[in-house]
C-alpha cells in the first residue's frame, strides 16, 4: 500500500459521514468517534505487526492495539493459522468442544486464584456475571466500585459517586434506573479510608468490592503500596467477595495477571481482551465453591450462544502458548521502558509538564507536573495539551488512543525503530504544544 500524507483523511471523512446515516454517532463504540480529541475519526483498512493502515493509504504505528488484545501485534501468523484451521471445521456449534477445556486448563494453571472458569463473549458479560454470582453467594446486594474504573456498560456499573464519602451511587447514563444505581457505592481509587467508611456504614450489606488491580480505564493508575492487600483484608473481615477486573491486565503484565505481581488472591477474576487473541472472548473464574453456583450446577443463570466458540478459543490457545515463553514479557518490559524514558526526556527537554504512569506494557502520559493516583487527579490534568499532542502525533503517523483517559499498549511487534520514531514524533509534538496558544 502506497504511503500517503498523514494529513489526508478525505476518504475517512466521507466514510464517517456515511456511517452516521446508519450507526448512532457513526460508530459502534463511543470512543471511536474521536470526540475526546475534537477531530474526525480515521477508518482502518488493515493492520500488520505494529502498524495499522487507514482507507486513505496512511500508515500508523499503533499504540491502541485494539484497546489491548493485540499483545503479539496485528495479524500474527500463528493466530491467523489457528483461526483458519478452526474455521475450516466450522465457526460455531452451540455445543461443547475440546478446545474449551484445553483453554480453561491453561488459564487455571496461570492463576492461583482460579479453580473453575466460565467463558463468555465480552468483558461486560464477565463482570456482569461476576456481580450476579457475588450477590447470590453472599446473599447481599451492595457493590463497591472505584471512581473512574470502567467495568462495562452493565446498569449497576454505569454510576458516578454520590455527594458524600460513603454514599450510594447515582446513574451516569440515561436509562439506568436510580434503584439500580443505588446498589453501587462509588469511592476514590487508592483511598482505603473511603472503603472502610462504606463497610462501616453498610455493615453486613456489601456483596463485593469490584476493582481493576491496576486502573487502566481512566488512563493507567497504579495501586498504592498495601492498597490491594488492605482491600483483600477488608473483604475477608466483612465476608464480602473481592472481584478483580483483569480484562485489561490479565496476561498483559505477566502470565498470571496483576494479582501475581501484587501477590493478592481475589475471589473472582474477570478476564478478556488478550485471552481472545483478537476475537470476542472473555471469562470469569474463581474458587470452585463460588463458580459452582452458576447454572447448570447452581441457581445463578448465565448463558451465551457464542460463549467459548471454536474460532475464539483457537486464537486464545495460540496466544497463550506464545506468551508462556519467558522472553515475551522481558521484551515487552524493555520496549516499554525505552518508550517511557524517551517520552519523559522529550517532554523535559521541551519544558512540558508530563507525568508518565507505567507498569509493564501498559502506560499513560498525563499532562501535569503532579502525581496521578486517582480519577480526580486524572480530571485535573491538561486536556487541551493532550488534544494538541494527539493531533500532532497522528499527523506524524503515531496512532494513540483518542482520549486523555485511555492507556497506551505496547506489543511484541513494536520494534526499536518504532520506539525511536515515536519519541522523535513526540519531540515535535511537545514543541507544538509550547507554540500553541492555550
Amino acid at each position: 500500500m502506497a504511503k500517503k500524507s498523514h494529513n489526508n483523511h478525505s476518504k475517512s471523512a466521507r466514510a464517517f459521514a456515511q456511517a452516521c446515516n446508519y450507526l448512532p454517532g457513526g460508530v459502534d463504540s463511543p470512543v471511536r468517534a474521536f470526540g475526546g480529541v475534537d477531530i474526525k475519526p480515521i477508518f482502518i483498512a488493515s493492520a500488520k505487526g505494529s502498524k495499522i493502515y487507514d482507507i486513505d493509504g496512511s500508515r500508523f504505528i499503533d499504540y491502541v492495539c485494539s484497546w489491548g488484545p493485540m499483545i503479539l501485534g496485528h495479524a500474527h501468523p500463528a493466530i491467523i493459522k489457528a483461526v483458519a484451521a478452526a474455521a475450516k471445521k466450522g465457526t460455531s456449534f452451540g455445543a461443547p468442544t475440546l478446545a474449551e477445556s484445553i483453554l480453561a486448563k491453561k488459564i487455571i494453571a496461570a492463576f492461583d486464584s482460579i479453580e473453575k472458569i466460565r467463558f463468555v463473549s465480552s468483558g461486560t458479560e464477565a463482570v456482569m456475571t461476576a456481580i450476579r454470582l457475588a450477590r447470590a453467594y453472599t446473599r447481599r446486594n451492595l457493590i463497591i466500585k472505584m471512581a473512574g474504573c470502567y467495568h462495562g456498560h452493565t446498569d449497576s456499573l454505569l454510576v458516578a459517586a454520590g455527594s458524600g464519602l460513603a454514599e450510594s451511587g447515582v446513574a451516569s447514563s440515561a436509562g439506568v434506573p436510580d434503584c439500580l444505581a443505588k446498589l453501587t457505592c462509588v469511592i476514590p481509587y487508592n483511598d482505603i479510608n473511603a472503603a472502610n467508611a462504606v463497610f462501616q456504614k453498610y455493615q453486613g450489606q456489601i456483596a463485593a468490592v469490584l476493582i481493576e488491580p491496576v486502573a487502566a480505564n481512566m488512563g493507567v493508575v497504579l495501586p498504592a503500596e498495601g492498597y490491594l492487600q488492605t482491600l483483600r483484608d477488608l473483604c475477608s473481615t466483612h465476608n464480602a467477595l473481592l472481584i478483580f477486573d483483569e480484562v485489561i491486565t490479565g496476561f498483559r503484565l505477566t502470565f498470571g495477571g496483576a494479582q501475581h505481581i501484587f501477590k493478592i488472591k481475589p475471589d473472582i477474576t474477570c478476564l478478556g481482551k488478550i485471552i481472545g487473541g483478537g476475537l470476542p472472548l472473555a471469562a470469569l473464574g474463581g474458587r470452585a465453591d463460588i463458580m459452582d453456583m452458576l447454572a447448570p450446577t447452581g441457581p445463578v443463570y448465565q448463558a451465551g450462544t457464542l460463549s467459548g466458540n471454536p474460532l475464539a478459543t483457537a486464537a486464545a490457545i495460540a496466544t497463550l502458548d506464545i506468551l508462556k515463553r519467558k522472553a515475551c514479557y522481558r521484551t515487552l518490559e524493555s520496549s516499554s521502558a525505552r518508550l517511557q524514558i524517551g517520552l519523559a526526556d522529550a517532554a523535559k527537554h521541551a519544558a512540558v509538564p508530563l507525568t508518565i504512569n507505567r507498569i509493564g506494557s501498559l502506560m499513560s502520559c498525563f499532562f501535569t507536573d503532579r502525581p496521578v493516583r486517582n480519577f480526580a487527579d486524572v480530571q485535573s490534568t491538561d486536556i487541551k495539551r493532550f488534544k494538541i499532542f494527539f493531533a500532532e502525533m497522528l499527523r506524524q503517523g503515531i496512532y494513540l488512543a483518542p482520549s486523555a483517559y485511555e492507556a497506551m499498549f505496547i506489543s511484541l511487534a513494536h520494534t526499536k525503530g518504532d520506539i525511536e520514531k515515536t519519541v522523535n514524533a513526540a519531540q515535535i509534538a511537545f514543541r507544538s504544544i509550547n507554540s500553541a496558544v492555550i
